[in-house]
This record gives structure tokens, C-alpha cells and sequence, in this order.
């Protein structure tokens, strides 16, 4: 049996964290993580403007984050880094200012990824977790700040891969007036209406035998999730890691009531992300709506794990 690979290390810049993974192909083949963390410093304010761009404290931010990760990462010595970023940047009128600034300050580039391209590694990473492996045909559903990355699976290939500028932090911009105020039930009619819109329009098919099975990955069911923990006092590893979308709805009609001093207070939820937590949650609601789903499967194998497969050949 070979012995394990040397690590390779990724910084995902997203819309609403920048997330760090070490990783290296263990002694079976399968990818076993060294380091993960997670970093919520939002660079992507304004980015349902026509014209988005990346504000200076935003930018700041993100550098520091990068810089801080890259610390995280440099004591695995990787063979390889890689830092990629997807919607905030990718749409950024000043992206290119921002990849400036990093690759000045930190000696590494950053790789921009189209839609597909995020879409496709996505998938790949939701393949290299074994807590999936029963899964032949299924949805994946990527909830990120920016977009939203759809995926249909049959025996466990992608057939379909689209991204859709449908994440929660650029439909809280458009459609939230308030974000700190409780939820107003005219723009939840609107995020909600304008998220089956999107996914009506898209081309996407819904063509899976019913019921369908979906995974859901990103910051929003992990937040459901870590919620849930805190609930019952137990670490997000110990809570089901299927969600029924009843157990959605229930919070969203929770948090619905609360302005954003009050939903901070909730125990478990993450103080940046309280402000989109309810587009996101109407996001997720829509989604299952829309595919036919009772239920959700989580996985935390995405974007970052799909990388390192593809660095580890």
C-alpha cells in the first residue's frame, strides 16, 4: 500500500468567508484534511450593484484572511498552494486590483473560476466523502454569498452543472431594504419568488426519479446545523447531518420575528452571516420546493475538497 502524499493546501475567497483547507491523499486513497478553517470577512458588499465593486475595507479584510490562512497552512510545508476565487471577485469591476494586491503581498496568484469550473470541482469534492458514497443519482445545491451552484449526479456522474447569481448575500442587497430589521414578508415574497423564477429560467432540469435525493453544501446548512448543536449542547459532528426542509421552514418562522441584535443573540449563529441568514434560509426553502425535496443531505465536502482532489491527481 503507498504511503501518503505530501499536502497540498487551498484558500477559497468567497463572497462571505475565505476558507482554508490542508489536505493529502491518505495511505487508502482517500483525501484526509490536515487544517480546515474558516474565516467570515465578507468581501463582496454591493454586489447586486450593476457595476459591483470591492470597497477598500473589504479588500483589506480578504487580504488578511489570506495572509492568515497561508500562516495556517505553511507549517504542512504543501507541495502545493492554490487560491482561487469565485462570484465576488469574478464580477468585481476591480477584481483585477484585488488578485494585484494579493499576489504583491503574498506571492501567490490567484485563480479566478468561471461558474462551470466552481460548479464541476463542487461535485468533484462531494464525491471524495465517504458519508455520500450510498448516493447514485442526486441534486447538489452550493449556497454560496454570490451564487448558487446547481449539480445533478447519475450513478454518481455529473450531468448537469450550472451556477446561478442567486446567493444570499447579493439577494439580501437586492431585495432587503433592512437587513437589521425583522424580516418584512413582501421581500421574502420577493427572494423567494425571484429564486424558483431563476431556477425555472435556467435551463436546469428537474428530472430526477422522485422523491430525489440532494445534497446541500455551504455556509447556510452548516449554520442550520451548528444552530441545532447548540440547541442540544452537542458539536456540529454529532448532529444529523439530514436535514427534513421541515426543520427550515421551522426556523426561518423563528428568526422571521427577530431583528439582527436579536437573531446575533440566537446561540450557535455565526454575528456575520445573521444579516443574510434569512435570504439564505428563503433560498434554501425555494430550492427544495422547486426539485420536490422532503429533505436534505449536508455535506461539508465542497468546493475546497474538490480542489485539493484536483492538486493531488
Amino acid at each position: 500500500m503507498p504511503a501518503p502524499s505530501a499536502s497540498v493546501a487551498v484558500i477559497d475567497i468567497g463572497s462571505n468567508s475565505i476558507k482554508a483547507l490542508v489536505a493529502r491523499r491518505a495511505a487508502d486513497g482517500t483525501i484526509e484534511a490536515l487544517a480546515n478553517r474558516t474565516l467570515d470577512c465578507r468581501i463582496s458588499a454591493g454586489i447586486a450593484a450593476a457595476a459591483p465593486r470591492l470597497a477598500e475595507e473589504g479588500m483589506s479584510r480578504g487580504l488578511a484572511a489570506i495572509r492568515e490562512l497561508l500562516d495556517l497552512a505553511a507549517p504542512f510545508v504543501p507541495a502545493r498552494v492554490a487560491l482561487v476565487a469565485t462570484s465576488a471577485v469574478r464580477d468585481a469591476e476591480n477584481g483585477a486590483e484585488f488578485r494585484a494586491r494579493v499576489l504583491a503581498a503574498t506571492g501567490h496568484a490567484i485563480r479566478i473560476l468561471s461558474g462551470d469550473e466552481e460548479a464541476n470541482l463542487i461535485g468533484l469534492g462531494l464525491t471524495s466523502d465517504p458519508a455520500l458514497a450510498h448516493l447514485r443519482d442526486f441534486y447538489v445545491f452550493d449556497l454560496g454569498g454570490g451564487s448558487l451552484e446547481c449539480l445533478a449526479f447519475r450513478d454518481r456522474r455529473i450531468v448537469q452543472a450550472l451556477s446561478l447569481r442567486l446567493g444570499c448575500v447579493r439577494l439580501t442587497e437586492k431585495f432587503i431594504a433592512d437587513p437589521a430589521a425583522p424580516l418584512d414578508p413582501d421581500a421574502a415574497l420577493g427572494v423567494a419568488l425571484h429564486v424558483r423564477q431563476g431556477l425555472k429560467n435556467s435551463g436546469f432540469r428537474f428530472d430526477l426519479p422522485a422523491p430525489p435525493s440532494a445534497v446541500f453544501t455551504g455556509g447556510t446548512i452548516t449554520t442550520l446545523r451548528v444552530l441545532k448543536g447548540a440547541l442540544h449542547g452537542v458539536p456540529l459532528a454529532e448532529t444529523p447531518s439530514v436535514m427534513p426542509v421541515a426543520q427550515v421552514a421551522f426556523v426561518l418562522d423563528e428568526i422571521a420575528p427577530l431583528d439582527l441584535a436579536a437573531r446575533r443573540a440566537v446561540p450557535g449563529m455565526p454575528a456575520a452571516r445573521a444579516d443574510v441568514f434569512p435570504a439564505a434560509l428563503l433560498t434554501v426553502l425555494a430550492v427544495a420546493e422547486t426539485a420536490g425535496l422532503d429533505q436534505l443531505h449536508h455535506s461539508l465536502h465542497n468546493l475546497r475538497w474538490g480542489l485539493a482532489a484536483e492538486l493531488l491527481g
